[in-house]
């Protein structure tokens, strides 16, 4: 993290976030019961699984609890 953050929201934070890092496990449940039947290791899951193309870290300001993705929070900081 090398760019400040201005929480979009409540556009008075600065400093006080939570870093979520998302972990992403591919998995292929059973329809009935929910449980798990699969986990695909190293995103081989096949032609009918569509890999995750989200962001890997989320943002929360720790002052209103927003949840955006970080460019969100660098974007509102470069526009002050």
């Amino acid at each position: 993290m090398a760019d400040p953050y201005l929480c979009p929201n409540c556009k008075t934070n600065r400093s006080r976030f939570n870093l979520i890092e998302q972990v992403v496990t591919p998995v292929k449940i059973d329809s009935q019961s929910g449980d798990i039947v699969e986990q695909y290791i190293n995103n081989n899951a096949g032609p009918l699984h569509i890999p995750y193309r989200g962001p890997e870290l989320r943002v929360q300001c720790a002052t209103c609890g927003l949840i955006e993705e970080e460019r969100m929070f660098i974007k509102r900081a470069q526009q002050k």
